[in-house]
């Protein structure tokens, strides 16, 4: 009987840790708030990088940022114009569309990614 309820115990917390894995960012980016972002950005090194359609732009944009569509079907081959050393925070509307903008820029070779919480909505 205590084997058994060990056993259902350790299934259930082995449950929640894969859930919690599931959650985390995959690829080599991090999560950042705005605040952490602007910090950043204050860096000439660090560029902003908008991944969203050229609709959202008009609504504005982070100064100096430059613009690639995730979206879009030349998302790979635009990233064949950006810098892979450089250090680039990534933002859309609300940080979903730039979390995948930086896994492909990761699965393609860039290393310094951060992904805007929150997107342009917290900015």
């Amino acid at each position: 009987m205590v084997y058994a309820a060990i056993m259902v115990g350790l299934i259930i917390v082995g449950f929640f840790l894969l859930k919690k894995l599931s959650l985390a960012p995959s690829g080599n980016f991090k999560n950042i708030t705005a605040a952490e972002a602007k910090k950043l950005l204050k860096d000439k090194n660090v560029i902003p990088l908008d991944v969203r359609t050229p609709n959202e732009i008009t609504q504005g944009k982070i100064p100096k940022a430059k613009i690639l569509n995730v979206a879009s079907s030349g998302f790979v081959k635009g990233l064949q114009n950006l810098d892979k050393s450089k250090t680039y925070v990534v933002y859309c509307r609300s940080g979903n569309r730039s979390a995948r903008a930086c896994q492909i820029m990761g699965k393609n070779g860039f290393e310094n990614l951060y992904n805007l919480q929150g997107g342009y909505n917290k900015w």
